[in-house]
């Protein structure tokens, strides 16, 4: 019965499939009514910190993610779902839990929005090496043959344009968008939120009967992400705030950015799309325990690096 989950697809109708792709455009759009061109000067003043979080992000936790799937062996489509999932920049809540976790909120923002451009790029880029290096992964990309063009134009639209819109929107009129953003980015993320669990509902017997298959896979996956960002760190010698925010950015991903590419490109495969759907839904609760773990903990006073 597992291997069927290889051939199972997720039934989005155009119009549910087109309000989503508008939805996370707005949720982007959100986000960057609270970015500046100053958030990206941390690049020139920090570029040791920026770099390693973007580092973190788009290299290693790929790698570590081709590692678990050689070591794992689950099924192709949901191996193809992982390293969707790692392909994609930060989610749309890393600020948030940052800011619970006594993070540097100065530093996820940078992240978000220096991750958010990169991501145009690195995500289709990261999709095909890796899931071209795993023999399984690559019959399925070799089969659907995507055009890593038109998977870049849908990444630009999805993401960066919106992301410019909000920034422009700030550098005009910064009171204008803080105002807008108290409202429009948890209310256009609760409406996208809500359109992906209706479009679950639709498919449900599908989703309930895979969801245990990928449930320790999804949580494992996730831990591996948050103990790369924070050892990486770690590693480099940062003070508590910037390891706690490398480590959130490292292990919340933009989940629903990766569904919408699967329903795009892939018609909603079953492995895919049921592994990046509970990713979406296990990042929010792992993060808040983060977050709830480290918020309540005391801070030392030590240097800023």
């Amino acid at each position: 019965m597992e291997e069927i989950i290889d051939t199972v697809h997720i039934n989005f109708d155009a119009n549910t499939l087109w309000t989503l792709n508008v939805a996370l455009g707005l949720v982007m759009f959100g986000i960057a009514l609270e970015i500046s061109v100053n958030d990206f000067k941390q690049l020139l003043q920090r570029p040791k910190l920026v770099l390693t979080g973007v580092c973190s992000q788009f290299l290693a936790l790929p790698l570590v993610t081709f590692i678990l799937v050689w070591l794992a062996e689950p099924l192709p489509s949901v191996a193809l779902g992982m390293f969707m999932v790692a392909a994609c920049p930060g989610g749309n809540i890393s600020n948030f839990i940052t800011h619970l976790a006594r993070g540097n909120a100065a530093l996820s923002v940078t992240l978000t929005a220096i991750a958010t451009l990169l991501a145009i790029v690195m995500t289709p880029m990261n999709l095909q090496f890796w899931g071209s290096l795993y023999e399984p992964t690559e019959k399925i990309l070799q089969a659907v043959a995507i055009s890593p063009f038109k998977m870049i134009k849908l990444v630009a639209l999805l993401l960066g344009l919106p992301l410019l819109l909000g920034m422009w929107l700030n550098n005009k009129k910064p009171q204008l968008a803080l105002k807008m953003a108290k409202f429009f980015k948890i209310g256009s993320l609760v409406f996208f939120v809500a359109l992906i669990f209706l479009a679950l509902y639709k498919n449900k017997e599908i989703f309930l009967d895979y969801v245990f298959y990928v449930f320790w896979l999804v949580v494992l996956h996730n831990l591996v992400a948050f103990f790369t960002g924070f050892s990486i760190a770690k590693a480099m010698g940062f003070s508590k705030p910037n390891a706690r925010t490398i480590t959130i950015e490292t292990g919340i991903q933009n989940s629903g950015l990766g569904l919408l590419l699967i329903f795009t490109f892939f018609d909603g495969l079953g492995g895919m799309a049921i592994i990046t759907a509970f990713w979406g839904i296990w990042h929010l609760i792992s993060g808040l325990v983060l977050a709830g773990l480290w918020g309540y903990r005391p801070l030392e006073k030590e240097e800023l690096v």
